[in-house]
């Protein structure tokens, strides 16, 4: 037998000698696991920094730690209202009898973390599952050590009995993908989700899929671009780019599509002066990673496309490759409709622009594509934002902002299609890892003796004729 399957086995065994924590158990649990965060908070933005060649702890702590904090606070304080049993309607031909609804926990859930954001990708899963009364096992990014190392000890020391932690390479991973889990949840990207898909079907293990795709931001025609541009700008460099949800093309009206190169360039810069040296920019993950970038920047020049690099200290050339892996917003004009910048999701800096001259005739764009992560809208025209709305598929929709709908506690997040399977964060997490177990329950009296056979009875006929009406 494995060491997984054994760590699997020890889990479900754990799980079977307590099957249903209490309120106050689970309120420990992530009371010990926000301790443990803050505790670990600075070893976690060195060691992220590490992983990826640097990345701000500022940015860390921004978009990582913060919610994780925010998270498990909105878990402690909703927790006791989830675990309350949810009562339903009673047909008047079952009375009396009463009927509701109990969150039960499913028992050992698996959670596969990508790299990108390698703490909130693993506490965000592994708080709804700990709130839902679950043990868990954590299958940590190969591309992350130096982070896995300080979860890893995190979890050992906040939740020592209930999470498992899994470094490895693609190999374990899917071996990892094998386990009859009670529920697996995957972040990454679509191709690497369909093999996870089938891996658990083998066993029929329930799956969240969190993957990707290519998030637009539509700019309506009445929109302020010069309001609304650093909103776009964060979207799309926080994190280098490196972002589920980040910004993957841009919509724009025609006739505003210079102000928009201008104004994106004049954020740019101020949100990174200096941009060689700014600290406050991170650097793409690793060689790989910046090699596909580049080779993207590349073929859409060779295609002819208009390429503005944001950093005005370039001299207004492309970006070119540095050992740093320091990629400034690239914007890109004109990229032709079968180029990989239009074809796969992007993950990094690339910013295409593609002007649109009737709103249909975006709305069209966006339907002809594979349903997206994100989509964001830029109007403050009520008609508008409504049709958007009614005529596009998406996880989930930011109107006027970018980014931040995910860090709400009170929405779900997920995607749809190609995009993600289910979704979690807030309830709808605390669910994902729950059974709802229905349950109906007679007393003394059962009116069910009235319908029992034989089926010839007078009193059986009256019933099922009255009933039928």
């Amino acid at each position: 037998m494995s060491t997984l399957n054994q760590q699997f086995q020890q889990l479900q065994q754990a799980f079977a000698l307590c099957p249903y924590p209490d309120y106050q158990q689970r309120q420990r649990q992530l009371k010990a696991l926000r301790q443990a965060i803050q505790q670990f908070s600075h070893e976690l933005c060195q060691a992220v920094s590490s992983d990826f060649g640097y990345r701000s702890s500022d940015e860390t702590r921004l978009l990582e730690l913060m919610p994780c904090y925010a998270g498990i606070d909105y878990h402690l304080k909703q927790l006791k209202s989830w675990l309350k049993p949810e009562k339903r309607h009673v047909h008047y031909s079952f009375m009396p009898a009463s009927n509701k609804v109990i969150a039960q926990p499913l028992g050992v859930v698996g959670i596969i973390v990508p790299w990108n954001y390698p703490i909130y990708l693993a506490m965000g899963p592994l708080m709804a599952a700990i709130a839902a009364g679950n043990k868990a096992m954590l299958k940590l990014s190969e591309y992350t050590p130096a982070t896995n190392k300080i979860l890893t000890a995190l979890c050992q020391q906040a939740l020592a009995a209930d999470v498992v932690v899994i470094e490895g390479d693609a190999d374990i991973a899917a071996e990892f993908s094998t386990l009859p889990f009670d529920h697996l949840l995957f972040t990454g990207s679509t191709a690497v989700g369909r093999k996870v898909m089938q891996a658990a079907a083998a066993n029929l293990t329930p799956v969240t899929l969190e993957l990707g795709g290519k998030s637009p931001v539509l700019i309506a025609p009445d929109a302020d671009i010069k309001q609304l541009a650093t909103r776009i700008l964060f979207g799309k460099t926080a994190n280098a780019g490196q972002t589920c949800v980040a910004p993957d093309y841009v919509l724009v009206p025609a006739a505003k599509l210079e102000l928009l190169i201008t104004e994106l360039c004049q954020g740019f810069n101020a949100f990174y002066p200096d941009f060689a040296t700014n600290p406050d920019y991170s650097a793409v993950i690793n060689p790989a990673q910046y090699q596909r970038l580049m080779a993207m920047l590349q073929q859409a020049q060779q295609s002819g496309a208009r390429v503005v690099n944001c950093d005005n200290t370039a001299g207004g050339k492309p970006a070119q490759s540095n050992d740093e892996r320091r990629l400034a917003l690239q914007l890109i004009v004109g990229a032709d409709e079968s180029s990989t910048l239009l074809e796969q999701e992007i993950f990094g800096p690339l910013l295409p622009i593609i002007p649109y001259h009737s709103l249909d005739q975006a709305l069209q764009y966006i339907q002809q594509r594979p349903r997206p992560l994100a989509l964001y809208v830029m109007s403050n025209d009520n008609a508008t934002v409504q049709q958007v709305l009614k005529q596009t598929h998406a996880g989930g929709v930011c109107i006027n902002d970018t980014l931040v709908h995910v860090a709400q506690d009170d929405l779900p997040f997920g995607g749809i299609g190609p995009s993600g399977l289910g979704n979690y964060h807030g309830k709808e997490g605390f669910l994902r890892f729950s059974h709802q177990k229905a349950i109906h329950q007679k007393g003394r009296f059962s009116s069910g003796q009235f319908i029992y056979p034989p089926f010839k009875r007078k009193l059986f006929q009256a019933l099922l004729g009255w009933l039928s009406r």
